[in-house]
């Protein structure tokens, strides 16, 4: 077990994250940091939806993390090496909670892995491995440290940050799930120490984002309706809007007229009079009196449409702004009303009501859909394993073997004979040879791995990439030995509870 002393007297410097940590953005409970990332349900639908907007266009374009360069992969030290702090331990799988005999088959891709997708300080879309790991309310991700947090830049947690079990590009077959808040080991938050390269995030509920095909409805069934809506206008000719009043018996929100030109007003009573509506301030539509008389309230033409967050802060006219309680940016429209003389220049427009139903839906906790793996620390090596990803870059020399579209898996026997990187001066890793590539960080290590329950204990997670015959393949692959602190990190994470988006 490794500490990270500060010298007595001693000057520190704060940057990057340890700024960050002094700050307040990371709270340090013994040997626990926690930091927010989606901190509403309205900032975390917005998330859901710029990943998974245009069929999700945004997750077929994120590329493998690239923390990791050339040089970065080299030969594993065989100095250091690991230290037991308690005695072996383990938390049972979601389903597995009772043990049960279980005969081995064939292998099988777990249910729980996924890949995590954020924006790097660049403004890059990357992607990680990760899986669904037992928790109380089964809502909790690990993946590496590295995924999480922006140590390219010594900034705060990734931005934009979700996980997708089962991604299959761009098809998310059990939701999107927001990243809530990230815990890690202190010394990782604080001071980068890549001997606790991982992560555990919990993510509120799971979102399902449906095609967003619009539905015509009336002016009532929209007024109703509270989730995403659209109204769109149409010019048309002064027959048809006289067509539409004598359909729906006088003039009604689906057909109105408006002008810019207010100097020939008359009255409600003027014969020939054409009815115009006018759009004001929320503040002037309130002050306005109702009735008939010129300037009164037109009650039956307030329009509130949902836009995009763009459209949101874009938006500069009179129409007033707000975001529900549901999250959706909205801008009401309020409008007077005026009587002018027929002679006056009037448009005439159509209004038609849309609705866009079952565009966001609660897809329930992430245990609940895909279960979650068990928990193992302080473990011996010399112990079999399976490690699960997307290993999708090429390898040093160029040669890709790669594609980072479906998962793949490496077997074998940990060992702690290879256990550290001169690159990110570590100590305390284990290793195992495999030949994964950038894309498969982040993935889990899962001891005591159940083919038919697809199944198994979380052992480590994928934090580098080494070649250790030199020529230039990865060849093996490494993790944080996950030891009581480990479980200290996981125990408080897996005790915290997020919540519904929607």
């Amino acid at each position: 077990m490794k500490r990270i002393l500060i010298p007595a007297g001693g000057a520190i410097v704060a940057t990057g994250l340890l700024a960050a940590g002094l700050a307040g953005t990371a709270q340090a409970a013994n040997d626990v940091a926690s930091d927010p990332m989606a901190t509403s349900a309205a900032n975390a639908k917005a998330i859901a939806e710029f990943w998974a907007d245009n069929n999700g266009a945004a997750l077929r374009a994120a590329k493998e993390s690239n923390v990791w360069d050339k040089g970065d992969v080299a030969k594993l030290q065989s100095k250091g090496g690991y230290s037991a702090d308690t005695k072996p331990g383990s938390t049972a799988p979601i389903g597995q909670e009772k043990k049960t005999t279980v005969k081995v088959q064939n292998v099988n891709m777990p249910k729980t892995i996924g890949k995590v997708f954020f924006v790097n300080s660049k403004g890059e879309k990357k992607w990680c491995s990760a899986t669904s790991i037992q928790s109380q309310y089964r809502n909790l991700v690990a993946t590496a440290g590295h995924c999480v947090y922006d140590t390219a830049t010594n900034s705060d947690v990734l931005s934009k940050w979700v996980f997708v079990p089962g991604y299959y590009q761009g098809k998310s077959p059990w939701g999107i799930y927001v990243g809530k808040q990230a815990f890690t080991h202190y010394d990782f938050d604080v001071y980068e120490d890549y001997d606790r390269d991982y992560a555990f995030v919990t993510v509120y509920n799971g979102v399902q984002l449906g095609s967003g095909t619009p539905k015509k409805v009336t002016k009532a069934e929209w007024d109703k309706f509270e989730g995403v809506k659209d109204a769109k206008d149409e010019q048309i000719t002064q027959a048809e809007y006289q067509k539409c009043k004598d359909l729906n018996g006088g003039e009604t929100p689906d057909c109105w007229a408006k002008t810019t030109d207010l100097d020939d007003l008359v009255g409600p009573d003027y014969s020939g009079a054409i009815k115009v509506l006018k759009e004001v301030s929320k503040e002037q539509y309130d002050a306005a009196p109702s009735g008939q008389k010129n300037g009164a309230k037109a009650l039956n033409a307030i329009v509130t449409e949902n836009v995009t967050e763009s459209q949101y802060k874009a938006y500069t006219g009179p129409g007033y702004k707000k975001i529900d309680d549901k999250g959706n940016f909205t801008i009401t429209h309020y409008f007077l009303k005026y009587w002018v003389k027929r002679t006056t220049e009037v448009k005439y427009y159509r209004t038609t009501f849309f609705i866009i139903d079952g565009y966001v839906k609660d897809a329930g906790r992430l245990g609940d859909n895909v279960g979650g793996q068990g928990f193992a620390w302080n473990q011996p090596t010399g112990k079999p394993v399976r490690v699960f990803g997307y290993p999708a870059a090429a390898h040093p020399d160029g040669n890709k073997n790669y594609t980072g579209v479906t998962p793949k898996w490496c077997y074998g026997n940990t060992t702690k004979k290879l256990q550290g990187s001169a690159a990110k001066k570590i100590e305390e890793h284990v290793a195992l040879k495999c030949a994964f590539t950038e894309g498969a960080d982040g993935g889990p290590w899962l001891y005591k791995y159940s083919n038919s329950k697809r199944l198994g204990y979380l052992n480590g997670v994928v934090s580098t990439f080494n070649d250790q015959d030199g020529n230039g393949r990865v060849d093996y692959i490494s993790s944080p030995y996950f030891d009581g602190e480990t479980n200290v990190v996981y125990k408080s994470a897996a005790a915290s509870w997020s919540g519904k988006i929607v």
